[in-house]
């Protein structure tokens, strides 16, 4: 052990003599990491602000429980007569059982007689009942407001309409039928928002408080009600799956039979995470290649150094040196080169993210931020070492081969 210190010494004292030398070879390894660690943040924030998109605009992390209300047979759709009733009871219990931080909600869908204003004719519109924390992200409010858990609880008969019903109500701009009295079935509704038209769906729909939906659409509370399970964090969408698919098998049976279970974001997350991990294999490409330029250039100083310190090596073998000491010193000089390159370059790659994100966020107004993550900084260290260790082995190995009779003979 004191010989391997004593190498250790001995090659970073070499280092410290020829300063010119080690920075010429310390500069491929500085580019290379630095565009390694600038590609990585860029990427994680990248991956950071795609989730937050997602969680924040859409309902993809949501896992979405359903009975199974009709069987197909001879390619007709013929209605269950026993039909698993999905309730607050179940919702309470599913609710208290998740270990995955996660809002559970029930909601029903159905359909009712549409009336009033200027809707004239057999109309009809599609009705959601939802509890108050579950407004669907996907609908834009374009005036008035969104339902809240103040309107759920206090059972008031209030509705947020599609745009298409708002105008078929008035006749004129959609924002105007807010405050308006609208009748679904037999029972009226005040509206307090609208939203914008889904794509390519034009038809006529409402959004309600779940405890109204007995009043507008009697038949669709018992048979179409849907457990939702929204989870907090995109990333847990699987393990929530799990969960939900093992609670509800051990009460009703295996997922299938009569009910089924679908996880909306599971597919979209996975490609999310596959073109982020495309962007940086690709980038991360580039990277490697500079490491490897900046590795060659490390073996090549080291060569010279060998050819150079030939006379050298051989009076330190002659004084007692063993292989393994001329090994572990130029394998010692080869890590510092890197490891100098890899902290330098990790510092200039992150002040490149930073600025490159800032550039970003001008350009597309996107708030998008550089990641800093402990994985950068240890993928930084882990290709000092490695680079320092294949390129180095070389040389080092040369200079532990030489004879020092031959060595020492050398001019």
């Amino acid at each position: 052990m004191p010989n391997l210190f004593s190498a250790v010494r001995v090659g970073l004292d070499t280092l410290r003599a020829n300063p010119l030398r080690t920075s010429l070879s310390t500069l491929g390894v500085v580019i290379g990491v630095a565009s390694l660690v600038a590609v990585l943040a860029v990427g994680d924030g990248l991956e950071r602000f795609v989730r937050s998109q997602i969680e924040r605009t859409t309902d993809l992390q949501t896992i979405g429980v359903r009975s199974r209300t009709s069987d197909q047979v001879d390619g007709i759709i013929v209605p269950r007569q026993d039909v698993l009733m999905l309730n607050a009871a179940i919702r309470d219990s599913l609710a208290a059982a998740l270990v995955t931080p996660a809002d559970v909600f029930i909601s029903n869908q159905g359909a009712a007689r549409l009336s009033g204003g200027r809707i004239t004719g057999n109309a009809a519109v599609l009705l959601y009942g939802i509890m108050g924390d579950a407004f669907p992200k996907r609908f834009e409010i374009v005036a008035g407001e969104k339902l809240s858990p103040a309107h759920e609880a206090s059972g008031e008969r209030v509705a947020v309409v599609s745009s298409a019903l708002a105008r078929a109500y008035t006749g004129a701009a959609a924002d105007s039928a807010v405050g308006q009295l609208v009748r679904f079935g037999e029972a009226e509704f005040r509206i307090i928002g609208v939203v914008a038209d889904e794509a390519g769906d034009p038809r006529r729909a409402a959004v309600i408080p779940w405890t109204t939906m007995a009043a507008a659409a009697p038949t669709a509370v018992d048979r179409s009600a849907t457990i939702e399970v929204r989870v907090r964090d995109a990333a847990q969408i699987g393990a929530a799956v799990k969960e939900v698919e093992g609670w509800m098998r051990t009460r009703f049976g295996a997922p299938g039979e009569r009910y089924s279970i679908e996880a909306y974001s599971e597919m979209r997350l996975e490609q999310v995470r596959q073109g982020i991990m495309l962007f940086k294999l690709t980038m991360g490409t580039f990277a490697g290649i500079a490491l490897i330029v900046g590795g060659i250039g490390i073996m090549n100083v080291l060569l010279s150094a060998v050819i150079e310190r030939t006379r050298e090596i051989g009076i330190r073998k002659a004084c007692g040196a063993r292989d393994g000491d001329v090994l572990a010193q130029f394998l010692s000089e080869s890590v510092a080169i890197s490891g100098v390159g890899a902290v330098m370059g990790a510092v200039l790659g992150l002040a490149g993210a930073f600025l490159a994100t800032s550039l970003m966020r001008q350009l597309t107004k996107a708030t998008i931020y550089a990641a800093f993550t402990w994985k950068s900084l240890f993928a930084a260290a882990v290709v000092a070492v490695v680079i320092g260790l294949v390129f180095g082995t070389y040389p080092a190995l040369r200079a532990a081969r030489l004879s020092p009779v031959d060595a020492m003979r050398n001019e």
